[in-house]
């Protein structure tokens, strides 16, 4: 018989934690009406944008939307390319085709498992109009490197996928705030979540936020006038209220995300002589590293923090070891166990041999539980059948 899981994302605890104010922020739109594009879209607009230090937010239906929406509005179609890459959730990839344009794969490195911008300037052409980088697992790609690519390539537009990112920095400025454009999600899962779907673009341009507000609504510039194509891509005033609602806890929630992941490595890791670590839990369990088991990839660099919307590990015998730890009680997830250039849907575009780190890593990288409330005897249990493993 399997032990009784421990939560791989408990957002239970995060609310009871936030019970009082989600119940005040709801009761509030049911009170006034406004379901649609109520007060609480422009509230978190203005409160998003000043986190960021970006001049404009608008939010969306969800972080896909706010992917697509982001190329309508820079006029991208047939014919274009954008330059991404294949590891990554398939909706990055998905809004490229969606508005008629080619997405191009860029491989990814090995320590961050975000695109290599060493890779990105030999992929432009002529054809090439944006680049997509994916800031993942919650740690920004090397954006200034791209931004710089981008520039001496006809100062083509950067689009930050910072879905799993959202509250990490780079050089220290916040993520989705890092190039022309930033997407985000609240997705329940991510690092800030809603009670369902919604997402958001960050812009200090003001043609392009124009755009996205006027495509977010059907294209429509004022009531029954429609000056582009659009779709009804708004998020509604409940998630708002949701999110504004999370969001006073949002960076103690990133400090404990970040404490949760330092002790992970502590005990995952050696130390820096090369020595084993060993770390006493509260019943005097010496827990050791599992080195020969799994890795975890490494620590973020110094010019860049992570949320760790994930903490992933490379491992071997992937299944068998899965299978292992859900028999303990620990569930994990793999983020993504099949890169994009190989799925049915995307393999014409590119060879799988095209993407080799990708292609690897893809076999290897396996996520265990994290999110705030994850506790240090939790975390020992999860470690310690890793070792039985």
């Amino acid at each position: 018989m399997s032990a009784p899981m421990i939560p791989f994302i408990d957002l239970k605890a995060q609310y009871q934690a936030l019970k009082p104010e989600i119940h005040a922020r709801i009761e509030r739109v049911l009170e006034h009406g406004q379901f649609i594009l109520g007060p609480e879209v422009r509230e978190l607009e203005d409160r998003l944008a000043a986190y960021t230090g970006a001049k404009h937010c608008i939010t969306v239906a969800s972080g896909t939307e706010a992917l697509l929406i982001s190329l309508m509005a820079l006029g991208i179609g047939p014919g274009d390319e954008v330059i991404t890459t294949p590891f990554t959730f398939v909706a990055t990839a998905e809004v490229i085709v969606l508005v008629g344009a080619t997405p191009v794969f860029v491989d990814i490195e090995p320590d961050t498992c975000n695109i290599d911008p060493r890779l990105i300037a030999a992929k432009i052409g002529p054809r090439t109009k944006a680049i997509m980088p994916v800031s993942l697992y919650g740690q920004p790609a090397d954006m200034d490197a791209i931004n710089a690519i981008a520039a001496r390539h006809g100062h083509l537009p950067v689009v930050e996928d910072a879905a799993q990112s959202f509250g990490a920095t780079y050089r220290g400025r916040q993520s989705g705030n890092l190039s022309t454009l930033g997407c985000t999600s609240f997705f329940p899962s991510k690092p800030l979540g809603c009670y369902g779907d919604g997402g958001a673009i960050f812009t200090s341009d003001d043609a392009l936020a124009q755009a996205c507000r006027e495509i977010r609504v059907h294209g429509q510039s004022q009531r029954y006038v429609h000056t582009r194509i659009g779709v009804g891509g708004r998020m509604d005033t409940l998630q708002c209220a949701i999110v504004l609602a999370k969001l006073d806890r949002f960076d103690q929630e990133i400090a404990q995300r970040q404490a949760v992941a330092r002790r992970y490595h502590e005990l995952l890791t050696t130390d820096e002589h090369g020595s084993t670590r060993i770390t006493e839990n509260p019943e005097n369990i010496r827990v050791h590293p599992c080195k020969s088991v799994a890795k975890p990839l490494p620590w973020p660099q110094d010019d860049r923090t992570s949320v760790f919307a994930q903490y992933t590990l490379r491992v071997q015998d992937r299944d068998a070891l899965q299978a292992r730890l859900h028999q303990a009680g620990i569930p994990t997830a793999v983020h993504y166990p099949v890169p994009l250039n190989e799925q049915p849907a995307y393999a014409h575009l590119c060879c799988p041999d095209c993407t080799p780190v990708a292609q690897q890593i893809a076999r290897e990288v396996m996520s265990l539980p994290m999110h705030p409330d994850l506790t240090e005897d939790q975390q020992d249990l999860i470690v310690r059948a890793l070792q039985a493993a």
